[in-house]
């Protein structure tokens, strides 16, 4: 009996399904679960590819998913890898190279590799890549009836790598070609020399990297074939070489700090520019080598030009490869192209440098102002599109990123407060009093409009007033649109098609999302003013005014006052002002400027002038300014004296801290002591080189006297005079300097000199101390002596033992500079 019925109960099991017994088996609160085959993991070159796929700016992880692809030895797998990585990083020649080396193991595969050369050649600057391209060339084509198609190549590789420095081994191995070829006959022996002087000639001319050498091997061949010619041949050829000697040495200045000192086999891929210092300083060496290629240093003639053209186009490839993440590069060879009358190539750059920079502002805007003139419309919507998109999901990253709680076409949570008004008033904050710095995702947001903005441009220009409010009507859907698009697209509305109405419900409608952000009410009240909508504005600003805290506000008072203290009636400006000094008791903002900028001290800390204005004299002043001219404040309230007096303070403390300096200064180079000796005097024998009419300064034998030339050494104004005449001086110098001083012409002192005998030198001697005393020298000035108003040794009172004397032309030229304290060390 039993065992009919374990068959039974056998026969029922069979006949439920898994489901069943594991819904049973849940609801017993078994945690049995039924095994399931797992499913193979990817191989770590697939989760590779597939990341860089999505986020190419890997170079170290490329660089490992090439040795993955190459440690498998699996044809399809390096394919693949190498494909990919040239799509993002296109002509990066060790790549390129290294991937056209696994087609050249078996001869089975040459085919392939030849349509990677075809592939990549035309495009390359590189001149590691057309070497291992001729060397394939050469191994392939080995015999006599081949050498024409080993010539073409070369001829192909020096016309487009040929200007380039490193091309030097070219040059050498096409030379070397041409002279070991057979020649049967004399005609083939002549074809042959015009050929190798022909290959010469192109070579010397070139800052190659051998130049020299190859000019040493051209002068040899040259003096072997004839040497009357060949004297001939190296007289012309030798302007041009030796321009080229000296701009080989320009380039290798430049290039040595372009590129790393790494070797040219290894993977080299461009990172993301994080504009540091570095980044900055690479930048600007790579534009001042460009801008010094397009100058033409070679002074390659009108004739050449298009070998000046493919010099440069070379030197910009190359520059947009190694600088593949820097925008100004690109636009920097779009634009050299444009000029050059490429406009086809030019936009292959833009799109290129797009493909690199996506969400460039600069190549973008670039591009789509060249659509726009070529009246390709609908590839400026799809442009504009795109790069939208791109931008919006950057934002939404970095939404996530930063955890930020802002709302879609709210504003955000750091509000950015007023930056810049219409007004100067609107600038008048204290700096502690202004708006914190915006974050990241507020300037990327605002930077964010500007597409739009652009875009709205575009479409008003191109297509009318429908296309720009289709514009706007996709840019109010956007949740990062910022409330400079709305303001944009008002004003286009009033300015382009004078629609106030539209305008300012444009501006309404932006209130609903922007209604806490105050620079947009002030733009809003400023165009209802600018209108002369006063009811609305009136209206406005009473609605909004109390929707912010006093700190927030301040701009929209000031915005409002300035209007009612000029077109309001006083009854209106009165109430207004009781209502400012109600929110801001101890006065709305310091309404002379006057008193919180910085005297001029020379120094960078702000030195306050000592004036201290009351708040309700602030009030009642502020009505009575117009255009920044406040009388009241700079003649009622001394800010004008205030701040003369607060700089010449500044002006006497920087004198009186740097007097000592500038009389020992000039004591000691008067009296030759740490000085420059002074180029001889001129013979007053001598005719005078040009006439001096203002008169002689101290008495005695008056003429002409030559100036020496500013900034010139006393050496080379020695070797200026002749040389008898330089002998005759440094004769007499040692007799003239013991002889006593006296006033006429004798020759008892130098040429021209200042006399220093009588009441006429001791009153020159008095203003001289009294000019030295009041600082005219300024900190530092060392006064330089001319050779016509020395006085040295005994021609002074009082002997050798008296101080030196400042000639009178001296003293009256320093009493005529500006104090040292109003040069700010500008240049003008």
């Amino acid at each position: 009996m039993d065992e009919p019925e374990a068959a039974q109960d056998f026969a029922g099991d069979t006949t439920h399904p898994t489901e069943g017994i594991l819904s049973v088996l849940a609801q017993n609160g078994s945690n049995l679960s039924i095994k399931t085959e797992p499913d193979s993991p990817a191989s770590e070159f697939d989760a590779l590819f597939a990341r860089l796929s999505q986020e190419p700016q890997d170079s170290e992880g490329w660089r490992r998913l090439i040795s993955l692809a190459t440690s498998t030895n699996d044809i399809a797998k390096i394919q693949q890898a190498y494909d990919e990585l040239l799509k993002h990083y296109p002509n990066t020649s060790s790549a390129q190279i290294a991937y056209i080396s696994h087609f050249l193991n078996d001869e089975a595969t040459f085919a392939e590799a030849e349509q990677l050369f075809i592939k990549f050649l035309r495009s390359s600057p590189n001149v590691d890549l057309w070497k291992f391209y001729l060397t394939y060339v050469r191994r392939r084509n080995t015999g006599p009836s081949t050498r024409d198609i080993v010539r073409k190549s070369y001829e192909f590789a020096l016309n487009h790598v040929g200007q380039d420095k490193d091309a030097g081994e070219i040059w050498n191995d096409y030379i070397q070609f041409l002279k070991v070829g057979d020649a049967s006959s004399t005609w083939e022996e002549q074809q042959k020399m015009d050929a190798l002087r022909k290959a010469y000639h192109r070579a010397v001319q070139i800052p190659l990297d051998n130049v020299e050498r190859l000019w040493s091997e051209l002068e040899t061949f040259e003096t072997n074939l004839n040497k009357i010619t060949a004297k001939k041949f190296m007289s012309d050829l030798s302007p041009a070489h030796m321009q080229a000697r000296a701009v080989l040495r320009q380039l290798s200045n430049h290039l040595n700090a372009l590129y790393p000192g790494t070797s040219s086999q290894d993977l080299f891929l461009p990172s993301v520019p994080k504009f540091d210092a570095a980044d900055r300083s690479l930048v600007g060496k790579w534009k001042a080598y460009l801008k010094w290629e397009e100058s033409n240093p070679l002074e390659i003639e009108d004739k050449d030009k298009e070998t000046l053209i493919r010099r440069i186009q070379g030197v910009y490839r190359k520059a947009v490869i190694r600088m593949r993440f820097f925008a100004e590069i690109w636009f920097m060879a779009y634009n050299w192209t444009n000029s050059v009358g490429k406009p086809e190539e030019a936009l292959a750059i833009l799109r290129a440098g797009m493909d690199a920079n996506p969400t460039s502002y600069l190549l973008t805007f670039a591009y789509v102002e060249a659509m726009e003139q070529k009246k390709e419309y609908a590839e400026v919507h799809a442009t504009f599109d795109k790069f939208l998109g791109l931008q919006s999901k950057f934002l939404d990253e970095l939404q996530l990123q930063k955890n930020s709680p802002d709302s879609a076409n709210g504003s955000f949570n750091e509000t950015q407060q007023a930056s810049q008004s219409t007004n100067a008033s609107f600038n008048s904050q204290s700096s502690d009093e202004r708006s914190p710095k915006p974050t990241e995702l507020q300037e990327r947001r605002t930077e964010y409009g500007l597409a739009y903005i652009f875009y709205m441009r575009f479409a008003r220009r191109a297509e009318g007033l429908q296309a720009l409010r289709k514009v706007f009507a996709k840019a109010r859907k956007d949740k990062w649109a910022p409330w400079e698009v709305y303001e944009a697209s008002a004003l286009m509305e009033y300015h382009c098609f004078d629609d106030k109405a539209v305008a300012s419900r444009i501006f309404e409608k932006g209130l609903d999302y922007f209604s806490d952000e105050v620079e947009y009410v002030c733009r809003y009240l400023g165009f209802l003013i600018s209108i002369n909508d006063g009811n609305n504005a009136r209206a406005l600003f009473e609605r909004v005014i109390t929707t912010f805290p006093p700190e927030k506000a301040r701009p929209l008072w000031e915005r409002w006052a300035r209007y009612e203290y000029q077109y309001g009636d006083l009854e209106s400006a009165l109430k207004l002002e009781k209502r400012v000094s109600e929110a801001y008791p101890n006065g709305m903002h310091p309404s002379y400027p006057e008193t919180e900028r910085i005297a001029t001290t020379g120094s960078e800390s702000p030195a306050r002038l000592n004036v201290i204005i009351d708040p309700a004299i602030k009030r009642f002043a502020q009505r009575h300014i117009y255009l920044g001219i406040d009388a009241i404040a700079a003649r009622d309230l001394g800010v004008a004296y205030a701040r003369r007096h607060g700089a010449s303070h500044a002006n006497a403390a920087s004198a009186s801290s740097s007097q000592a300096l500038g009389r020992t200064e000039t004591a000691a180079s008067l009296s030759g002591q740490n000085a420059v000796k002074r180029p001889a005097s001129p013979d007053h024998q001598r005719p005078a080189k040009r006439e001096d009419n203002r008169g002689d300064y101290g008495g005695g034998g008056g003429g002409g006297y030559k100036r020496a030339r500013a900034g010139a050494s006393p050496a080379r104004a020695d070797r200026d005079v002749p040389m008898r005449d330089r002998d005759r001086d440094h004769r007499d110098r040692d007799r003239w300097g013991g002889d006593g001083g006296g006033g006429g012409g004798g020759r008892g002192r130098r040429f021209n000199s200042p006399g220093a005998g009588g009441a006429a030198g001791g009153r020159d001697k008095d203003r001289d101390r009294e000019d030295r005393d009041w600082g005219y020298g300024g900190p530092g000035r060392e006064i330089k002596r001319e050779e016509s108003f020395s006085n040295l040794g005994g021609n002074r009172p009082g002997g050798a033992g008296a101080g030196p004397v400042v000639p009178p032309i001296v003293s009256w030229f320093i009493g005529e500079l500006p104090p040292a304290a109003s040069f700010d060390g500008s240049l003008p």
